[in-house]
């Protein structure tokens, strides 16, 4: 893998600036017309990219593919709804206002912003990278990747069906290398004006260096899951296995804390226990539920929580189990708040219980949380979900599921540390253009049809 210089991040920059005027300058319907056929080239793609994906990060074959398979669904969708927000402008009167005749005329529309920089991460390299660069393209931006280190030969192949589709050179190009020698250099860089990242913590640092251009931020989150004592116990159990563990836990919106009344409690853990004991666990090129967590440092951070919660008391519904990389699941119940795994985000196999006696007392541990991503509840009270949901200091709310981030036209936001602005088709094309504005001054007012 090419680790670029600063040179060579400066050439691609420069290439980028150029072909963008001209890309701004492409009808809109080609713009949509390239873009579909880079999602026709992603889907026939789909096996060599999601092989890359099982060898590279570790995702189950069946997941893979699917991640390929969604990720040029999103490219079409995204073309489809770019030609329709993009085509349309709005018209402005001036005696709208108090106090104005009709003597203006105002013109808006949408323009692009120059050079988009996206960086995803490592869990979706393909799906979250088109999610960034299917918007930047068809509002006209050219747009410069940095993949993460762990899922940068994913994300080439599948930069290389936007090249094989025809996009003219520069519009779309591919930046890898440490983020320690060119990440300051690449956030920083005056060329820059959008970043959208998807990451951890690293995006506060660099939202605190970018400077005055549009941010898009989603940076993790510890997704609290309500049970009341009305719920579903099957659907919850079924929802919380699902949702906590779907590629060992290395989702941003997987559940990391279970909030459970104490009168259901023990119902509630057996049946989960029961459904952890049916995971398979092995390499995921046999489609294991459980595979091994993509870096060692992932591996040893989350051992550190598992030992501190067994070290201050908590209860391990099965025993801890690790060889290299590749962690067992493991529930763990009687969590109490002053265990780091009540907090911090495991992004493993690991999944803390917090029995509960009120659901204020719920409420308030999930917005006791420096983060503010997802959250769901379980109950066949729909008022008491409303209310709960109001309650919750979190971007999305999911009723009787786990969270998710998708459909990916459905809008996806954090609160707090969990991020900034929101992603979703139509947000995300919003979001990569500016408003401009042309005003006709006529000499006497002027009345339709006066």
């Amino acid at each position: 893998m090419q680790a670029c210089t600063q040179e060579e991040v400066n050439k691609v920059m420069e290439s980028a600036k150029s072909a963008q005027k001209l890309w701004a300058k492409t009808p809109l319907w080609k713009r949509a017309e390239l873009l579909h056929k880079a999602a026709a080239i992603l889907k026939d793609h789909k096996n060599p990219i999601a092989d890359c994906l099982v060898k590279e990060i570790a995702k189950a074959a069946k997941d893979a593919a699917t991640e390929v398979v969604r990720s040029g669904d999103l490219v079409s969708y995204c073309a489809e709804e770019g030609v329709r927000v993009l085509g349309e402008g709005k018209f402005l009167v001036s005696d709208s206002f108090p106090g104005n005749e009709r003597t203006k005329y105002c013109l808006t529309s949408k323009i692009p912003l120059g050079i988009v920089l996206a960086i995803p991460p490592f869990n979706y390299p393909v799906n979250l990278s088109v999610s960034k660069i299917a918007p930047a393209l068809i509002a006209g931006n050219s747009l410069v990747l940095k993949p993460p280190t762990q899922g940068a030969v994913s994300a080439l192949h599948m930069i290389h069906c936007f090249h094989l589709a025809g996009f003219p050179k520069g519009v779309i190009s591919c930046v890898t290398g440490k983020g320690s020698e060119i990440g300051d250099f690449l956030t920083m860089h005056p060329g820059v004006n959008c970043i959208s990242f998807t990451g951890g913590d690293t995006g506060i640092a660099i939202s605190k260096k970018a400077g005055m251009i549009p941010l898009q931020m989603e940076l993790g989150g510890k997704d609290a899951c309500i049970i009341l004592e009305d719920a579903d116990l099957d659907l919850a159990s079924s929802s919380i296995v699902k949702g906590g563990f779907s590629y060992s836990g290395q989702r941003c919106t997987a559940v990391k804390v279970v909030l459970v009344m104490n009168s259901i409690a023990d119902s509630l853990v057996k049946k989960i226990n029961e459904k952890l004991g049916k995971l398979t666990v092995g390499p995921p090129e046999n489609d294991c539920d459980i595979t091994p967590v993509v870096t060692e440092s992932s591996a040893n951070f989350i051992e550190g929580l598992v030992m501190d919660a067994k070290n201050k008391g908590a209860t391990f519904c099965q025993e801890y189990k690790r060889e290299d990389n590749l962690i067992w699941p493991l529930l763990i119940d009687n969590v109490k708040p002053d265990m780091r795994i009540a907090w911090e985000e495991p992004f493993g196999p690991v999944l803390p219980v917090i029995r509960i006696s009120s659901v204020e007392e719920g409420i308030h541990h999930c917005n006791a949380s420096n983060f503010g991503l997802q959250g769901c509840i379980f109950t066949k009270d729909i008022n008491k979900a409303i209310l709960i949901s109001d309650a919750m200091e979190t971007g999305t709310v999911q009723i009787n599921s786990a969270p998710a981030r998708g459909p990916d036209h459905f809008p996806f936001q954090g609160l707090k540390d969990s991020g900034i602005g929101s992603q979703g088709v139509t947000n995300s094309i919003n979001m990569m253009t500016k408003i401009k504005s042309t005003v006709i001054n006529l000499p006497t007012p002027s009345y339709t049809m006066g």
